[in-house]
């Protein structure tokens, strides 16, 4: 796959060294926990009911009361509740209108300490801000976009919120180019006080849905979670690049059996790599994510 000069490998190894001892002073540490980031899943309202029962069966949780409301900063109407599992929570939206530009295509969402401090921080690492502070009927809420295109919602409460931590804290799955995943970790270690965990520039291809060959891997892990970094020339079969998340489980055969009898799709089967036995779902209404346990 990418075969990168040896010059642009130092490079961008120098770049991710820099990033991780300089974004203590960086930036300010705006983190709350994992447990307060949630994935964006975004269904129509046909399918709200179908989505809950089929992701609370198979990683368990329970929801917060269903309501309708304005999240955005231009008059709109969706339903909004939250599912919180032991293994990761989604924000799930169902619009009664249009969805306004540039909301559907943000991957996350952060909880931040001090909202002002946040897009501050955001801006100086090199962060865009798609869309400027507005206030929702909790609290007050960006979107941002990390170098490469990684859009990102940050929310503050008026009320601290106060969650349980995850039995197992789920992965943000970035898909790069390597043009810009240099440009990405730079900014998003510094944002965070993140740090690389592991940068394998073999990982099996597996993982991508193209056996028998390599392509870059990095995870990084901070007091937003945990994310993998897939750099990529973007030959992705489906459904690949389409996961938002992935879910770490006890055991991926009990849980692929929950799914199954809720109406969820294996549209991966399982397979082995890097200390891991991994599948790919897809929930009524199309949000598809990744599942994984750990080999012990």
């Amino acid at each position: 796959m990418q075969r990168e000069s040896l010059v642009h490998r130092c490079t961008v190894a120098l770049l991710i060294v820099s990033a991780s001892i300089c974004s203590a002073q960086s930036a300010p540490t705006i983190a709350v926990a994992p447990q307060y980031d949630t994935t964006h899943v975004y269904v129509a309202p046909e399918n709200v009911d179908a989505f809950v029962k089929a992701f609370l069966g198979t990683f368990g949780g329970t929801s917060t009361k269903q309501v309708v409301a304005t999240v955005t900063p231009t008059p709109s109407s969706t339903t909004s509740q939250l599912l919180q599992t032991p293994v990761g929570t989604v924000s799930l939206f169902a619009f009664k209108t249009p969805v306004p530009y540039p909301f559907g295509a943000e991957r996350t969402g952060y909880l931040v300490s001090d909202f002002d401090a946040a897009i501050a921080a955001a801006k100086s690492t090199g962060a865009d801000v798609l869309v400027d502070s507005f206030p929702d009927p909790i609290g007050r809420d960006a979107v941002i976009q990390w170098p490469g295109g990684v859009n990102t919602q940050l929310y503050w409460h008026f009320k601290t919120p106060s969650y349980q931590p995850f039995q197992m804290v789920p992965e943000n799955r970035v898909y790069l180019s390597s043009v810009r995943v240099a440009e990405f970790l730079q900014s998003f270690l510094a944002f965070s006080h993140g740090k690389v965990v592991s940068d394998d520039p073999h990982a099996a291809g597996v993982e991508i849905g193209r056996a028998g060959e390599t392509f870059r891997r990095i995870r990084v892990e901070s007091l937003f979670g945990k994310l993998t970094v897939l750099m990529t020339d973007g030959h992705l079969p489906y459904p690949y690049g389409r996961e938002l998340t992935g879910y770490e489980v006890v055991s991926l055969t009990d849980t692929l059996a929950k799914a199954k009898s809720l109406g969820v799709g294996i549209i991966v089967q399982p397979y082995t790599s890097d200390g891991r036995r991994a599948a790919m779902v897809e929930f009524p209404g199309g949000y598809i994510a990744e599942v994984h346990e750990i080999i012990r």
